[in-house]
């Protein structure tokens, strides 16, 4: 146990009351010489929130003076939630008048002003700010004559920036900018910045991404240190190194990866042994062997934490002479690997296994649709291409489809929420969305990264080294109490719910699999579990059904992956000193928690630059109609998913047969007099009536008989005129934006034209 782990521990201890630091210091027994030392923890942890100093001196928990420390959730009217670090307690509401200067995802600490009453949420002031999250904000701005303001782009950022006219930097009105933040907000007072960079034209092309790349930090330029180092790289694989490694170049190993892919950290192999088993090989980058500790390429993938998949292009964690050369496994060259060769039973049981330093020669780049092609379809041109790996392909199939039956009958849970593939011409303008489709060759590949995974981990735990775990915490008892009240009014039911397995789960999917209430019930379940995230201690995988699990398999564009193909190298090398050890309990800790963090914004990232394509996608299908399957609902209206992913929303004023009403617990909206309902997992037919960019947002209506006459009868806050050449229309009466176009050609088909 670290000295912070033993101070936190006393603090709490069920005797312990707030001290004084000399108290603490005498209690603890502090020595001279280490005082410096243990106020700089002291420090560390307040500046974390794991403890509070009062304004009287005094040091205590949080949890136990009736505060509460997490992220700060804000609301485009001003409110907000603080989503708090402990899992285990609910979401805390901050009315507008106690945000008290806290903008969207600060670290703060609340304190309670109400607790839980009645169904209803605990409400909470902000009493402190530990760590501001925006100290750049992107946005629109607009100029007066002696001020300008920035309208960010981020509608839980509630307030506009004010920007002095001294401060505008060249911007004129209608740009999309990034403003540094000079003064940070208090009651009744806006956030005062000044502009540093100017990224264009709201409409210009390309801008809509930048400006998302800049919200979440994330940049495609390294640091010039960076680079250097990079380059100073060889770009082949040294003799010396080679004649080190155990060499496995004259194995039948291959790559299989998506079409678009670069950065190549995984690659597979496989053999049938004398006595039936499969011995399966997993050799991944050794990336740790070119990105040394404490170096400026260490450092900067510690920073960016992940790679970033945005819809048209990749943010690399790692500058391009790594992540699409030396390290990556690219085929017919020399590459430094660390491989996992485990022997496998026909049950899927991991009898044997090695983790070692070696070099590899990669046969074949291979892509998903390919190796689908020859198992699936046996296409003759490519069964004669890849003639000598066909016998290897079938055997990886048969030995992916025994690790997969093995993890569905110990519980492992799969969701089959489709994915989006968001096809761009050279432009970058969407030109088609799809589902994404997931085959045996996706398979293949996710079966043996898995188990490959869960054997370093679990090899790893035994050691008692320090490392980072995936982990995946048992679901709260209460939301999976909540969970099995909505499925009991469904006709379905589940066992041991104050300790739940996993299989429990799994099971119930498969109840349900092709059913209406398919998607009502794999949605809740999944928002009643945890969110997986990395972690020092091995708290298992809930999800997977895992005991033991970690991310090995991806070290280019994962970190955690990077840090523990490090502690691994050196634990079967020369072993790990106790004051290395010392050093690594808290760095996996510090690793695992920043890397969670830069994952999250990477998802948010991913998921916004989806969202926005999908939208520019469907603008010029207004007016059209579709059939889709309501997602999700809420106090405001309903969300709608097309068969192509697409989201849209159908706001409860727009649904003027009858007055609605939210049923929480059941996720459904319920006619008041008509006792008409609509609930997750109901087909409707939707016409789009609005898609706007700036808010990533698309507006359906409901499709029914009787509404030929729909661009009249909608209500007015749908209603937008646009003309022909993309102005807005001055009338008063119109609000909402629809092409003229689509306008024109009902009215049209009304007059018989």
């Amino acid at each position: 146990m670290t000295r912070k782990e033993k101070i936190l521990a006393f603090m709490r201890e069920d005797a312990y009351k707030p001290l004084l630091l000399n108290e603490l210091i005498t209690v603890l027994d502090v020595p001279k010489e280490d005082m410096d030392e243990f106020n700089k923890i002291l420090n560390e942890l307040e500046e974390e929130g794991s403890i509070i100093k009062t304004k009287k001196g005094r040091y205590g928990v949080p949890e136990r003076m009736g505060l509460v420390v997490g992220r700060f959730q804000g609301n485009e009217r001003g409110f907000g939630f603080v989503i708090p670090d402990d899992e285990t307690i609910a979401d805390v509401f901050i009315p507008l008048e106690e945000v008290n200067g806290a903008m969207h995802n600060d670290r703060v600490i609340a304190r309670f002003t109400r607790a839980i009453v009645e169904g209803r949420r605990a409400e909470g002031e902000i009493i402190r700010i530990l760590k501001r999250a925006n100290d750049t904000v992107v946005g629109t701005f607009e100029s007066s004559k002696y001020f300008g303001f920035v309208v960010p782009d981020d509608r839980r950022l509630s307030q506009d920036i004010f920007i002095p006219r001294d401060e505008f930097n060249g911007a004129v009105t209608g740009q999309k900018v990034v403003v540094k933040i000079l003064r940070w907000p208090e009651a009744r007072r806006n956030p005062e910045g000044k502009i540093i960079e100017v990224l264009g034209y709201k409409d210009d092309p390309g801008t809509d991404v930048l400006s998302i790349m800049h919200q979440y930090n994330l940049s495609e330029e390294f640091p010039e240190d960076v680079l250097k180092q990079a380059e100073q790289i060889p770009s082949v694989v040294e003799e010396s190194e080679i004649k080190r490694r155990r060499d496995l170049r004259h194995l039948n190993i291959i790559t299989i990866d998506g079409e678009d892919a670069k950065d190549l950290d995984d690659a597979v192999s496989i053999e049938r042994l004398e006595n039936g088993y499969y011995r399966l090989g997993v050799h991944i980058a050794d990336v740790s062997h070119y990105v040394k500790e404490k170096t400026p390429l260490d450092r900067e993938a510690f920073k960016r934490g992940t790679s970033v998949y945005l819809v048209d292009r990749v943010i690399p964690m790692l500058p391009k002479k790594l992540s699409n050369g030396i390290c990556s496994l690219n085929p017919q060259v020399d590459r430094l690997t660390l491989s996992v060769m485990m022997d496998i039973d026909d049950k899927g049981r991991v009898v044997n296994y090695d983790i070692f330093d070696s070099v590899i020669k990669t046969k074949a780049r291979m892509t998903y649709g390919d190796v689908t092609r020859i198992l699936e379809d046996e296409d003759p041109e490519l069964m004669e291409k890849y003639s000598d790996l066909v016998d290897d392909l079938r055997l990886m199939k048969e030995l992916a489809l025994i690790l997969r039956d093995k993890r569905m009958e110990r519980g492992s849970i799969d969701f089959d929420f489709p994915e989006a593939k968001i096809i761009l011409d050279e432009k970058g303008k969407p030109i088609d969305v799809k589902k994404y489709e997931i085959t045996i060759s996706n398979r293949i590949i996710e079966e043996f990264m898995l188990v490959c995974n869960e054997t370093v981990a679990e090899h790893m735990y035994w050691t008692g080294v320090p490392f980072v775990y995936r982990v995946h915490e048992d679901p709260d008892p209460e939301k999976i109490e909540s969970f099995n009240l909505l499925i009991y009014n469904l006709g379905y039911h589940l066992k041991g719910i104050a300790k739940i397995h996993p299989k429990s789960l799994q099971q119930l999917l498969n109840k349900i699999k092709g059913k209406k209430e398919e998607r009502i019930i794999s949605t809740v379940m999944l928002r009643s579990l945890m969110k997986a995230k990395y972690s020092h201690e091995n708290l298992g995988h809930f999800g997977l059904a895992a005991k033991y699990y970690c991310h090995f398999t991806s070290p280019i564009r994962r970190y955690p992956d990077l840090v523990i193909h490090r502690i691994i190298k050196e634990s079967i090398s020369k072993g790990i000193s106790s004051r290395r050890e010392e050093f690594l309990k808290s760095f996996v800790q510090e690793a695992a928690k920043h890397s969670s963090e830069r994952e999250i914004a990477a998802q948010e990232a991913e998921r916004e630059t989806e969202n926005l394509k999908k939208v520019e996608f469907m603008k010029d299908k207004i007016g059209e109609v579709f059939e889709g399957v309501i997602s999700g609902v809420t106090s405001f209206g309903m969300f709608v998913e097309l068969d192509n992913t697409v989201e849209g929303l159908i706001r409860i004023s727009s649904l003027e047969d009858d007055y609605y009403i939210y049923d929480e617990k059941h996720y459904s909206l319920i006619g008041e007099n008509k006792k008409r309902i609509f609930k997750i997992g109901d087909e409707v037919k939707v016409r789009l009536v609005r898609a706007d960019l700036p808010t990533r947002q698309l507006d359906f209506i409901l499709e029914e008989e009787g509404t030929e006459d729909w661009w009249e009868e909608m209500p007015e806050e749908y209603l937008y005129e646009m003309e022909p050449g993309g102005t807005k229309s001055k009338s008063k009466k119109n609000k909402v934006v629809i092409k003229a176009e689509a306008v024109k050609k009902e009215k049209n088909k009304k007059k018989g034209k």
